[in-house]
């Protein structure tokens, strides 16, 4: 399982990834799409939505079945991965990479509950 240490981690098996603008990229980890199968849905929070960390925001479909996007951070959605939607089999081939939303933060961000990957890794092995 690959948990690169330049992204945090949430316990719902979400990723995210800071960008130079202060935005936040949000995917799923490899552990949560390994364990879902094939990938043939995404329906992604919409677009200016307001995000609570936590709360349910979107829907992951496998072959397998349906699971919850949990929101990481508390935010706006200011973008959308269009190509990941209509290709929902990349977060396969390319989980880190494969980035389904980009959050705006509010002023102030609480990042107590985020993991990096040590214990992202501690959490998925027990």
């Amino acid at each position: 399982m690959k948990a690169p240490e330049n992204y945090q981690y949430t316990s719902k098996h979400m990723w995210v990834q800071l960008l130079a603008d202060g935005n936040w990229l949000a995917g799923i980890t490899d552990y949560a799409q390994d364990l879902l199968g094939d990938i043939v849905f995404i329906e992604p929070p919409a677009l200016g939505s307001k995000l609570t960390t936590g709360e349910s925001c979107g829907i992951v479909e496998s072959v397998k079945t349906g699971a919850d996007l949990f929101a990481p951070l508390n935010g706006e959605v200011v973008a959308i991965n269009s190509e990941l939607i209509n290709s929902p089999e990349q977060i396969q081939e390319a989980p880190y990479a494969s980035w389904i939303f980009k959050i705006k933060t509010f002023e102030t961000v609480n990042l107590e509950h985020l993991l990096d990957a040590s214990a992202y890794k501690a959490l998925v092995k027990d």
